[in-house]
């Protein structure tokens, strides 16, 4: 596998991403990271604390307008994350800390998806009181994405560092 983290380190892509003096280059690649993850986790918050009745008493319903800008975001935080993972594939690939994030992360992302399909399918949805089963799925949303975002930011604490 150290081979095959190599390899993916010295291409010229990942080399331009890692060594490039260029603000198209890192800061760029990280900068979208952030803002894709933002979006998606924001916008996952806004749902899971509107499902736990811990935001204004509006319809619910109408936050699945947000579904298209946290999938997009999503893509771009897999292109961003990918490349920002392959200028650095040797480091980040043994740190146990990036498939900790990366199980949240794709955890989190499924919770969206199935809640998108339960809860915002469910015809009694405004109607009623929002189930127990429906909280469960928003506190574990909750709990994905802020273990996400601090496992992303232990990254660069935890395990390897990247030059030493």
């Amino acid at each position: 596998m150290a081979e095959f983290f190599s390899s993916l380190e010295n291409l010229g892509f990942s080399t331009w991403v890692r060594e490039s003096d260029s603000l198209l280059a890192f800061p760029t690649f990280l900068f979208m990271h952030t803002l894709g993850m933002s979006l998606v986790a924001g916008g996952a918050a806004i749902i899971d604390f509107a499902l736990l009745g811990m935001w204004p008493k509006t319809p619910i319903r109408p936050l699945v307008k947000l579904y298209p800008v946290m999938i997009v975001s999503f893509v771009v935080n897999a292109i961003t994350g990918v490349s920002l993972f392959m200028a650095d594939a040797g480091t980040r690939g043994i740190n146990p800390d990036f498939y900790i994030k990366m199980v949240l992360v794709f955890t989190g992302f499924w919770l969206l998806i199935r809640m998108r399909k339960q809860v915002f399918e469910d015809p009694n949805l405004d109607q009623v009181p929002v189930p127990s089963r429906y909280k469960m799925l928003a506190w574990a949303s909750l709990v994905c994405w802020f273990g996400a975002i601090v496992a992303g930011r232990l990254i660069a604490y935890v395990g390897p560092v990247a030059g030493l």
